[in-house]
């Protein structure tokens, strides 16, 4: 699936180089040259993942990272640090301030799509087009297919969306506010209420072949798909 990628680099040539890059590979990237540019960026959109050069004009990467990590809106944003410094001192800074990753520049776009993929598989894995399955239940993000004993199962946009992000986080509880944003997006105004009834028409749509009590309710929080 196609992740909204933030590449903050103050090089023209390198930014435009990864965006297209990140455009080959599927990816929607969006581009800042400064950390005052990124930050703004953030606050009206949240991408799926951030890639964060060390030395920018103004706030380097260190301190955006450390101003994404201490806000509860941001602080689950997978960030890879680029970076010239390549002392082990300095990777270690990057990855202690918190970013889930450090690639050396100079790199190539081989070695960066495939540490894109890495993070977005380890911190969201409903971002990538890998196939998942609980038990029978099989979801297939390539061709947006959903199969339960190896009968198809029909789900509209949401649901389908809903489902891949519960099946990716099994066994973890999420609350309404959480799930508007992992599924309808950040900055989407739509009332909490709206997941109850795209819960129950995913329940619905999973009854026929038994697979409605996976989709659980934990009274006074939220919802969880359960991991057996």
């Amino acid at each position: 699936m196609a992740a909204t990628v933030l590449v903050v680099e103050d090089e023209p040539a390198i930014l435009d180089l990864i965006a297209y890059n990140l455009k080959q590979a599927g990816h929607e990237p969006l581009c800042a040259e400064s950390a005052e540019q990124a930050l703004q960026m953030i606050a009206n959109v949240l991408p799926d993942l951030i890639l964060l050069d060390w030395m920018l004009p103004g706030a380097s990467g260190i301190d955006v990272a450390k101003r994404l990590r201490g806000h509860e809106r941001t602080r689950n944003i997978p960030i890879i640090m680029l970076s010239a410094r390549s002392e082990e001192g300095d990777k270690l800074l990057g990855l202690e301030t918190g970013a889930d990753d450090y690639i050396t520049k100079p790199f190539s776009p081989r070695e960066l799509n495939a540490r894109i993929k890495a993070v977005l598989r380890r911190r969201a894995p409903q971002m990538t087009s890998d196939e998942v399955r609980v038990g029978d239940l099989h979801l297939d993000p390539a061709s947006h297919r959903v199969s339960a004993h190896g009968n198809d199962v029909k789900l509209g946009p949401t649901e389908f969306r809903l489902l891949h992000f519960l099946i990716t986080h099994p066994g973890r509880v999420h609350s309404r506010t959480q799930l508007l944003d992992q599924v309808w997006g950040d900055h989407v105004f739509v009332e909490e209420r709206t997941v109850d009834v795209h819960i129950q028409r995913l329940r619905k749509a999973l009854e026929p072949e038994r697979f409605d009590s996976l989709i659980q309710t934990v009274r006074g929080t939220g919802y969880r798909l359960s991991a057996s």
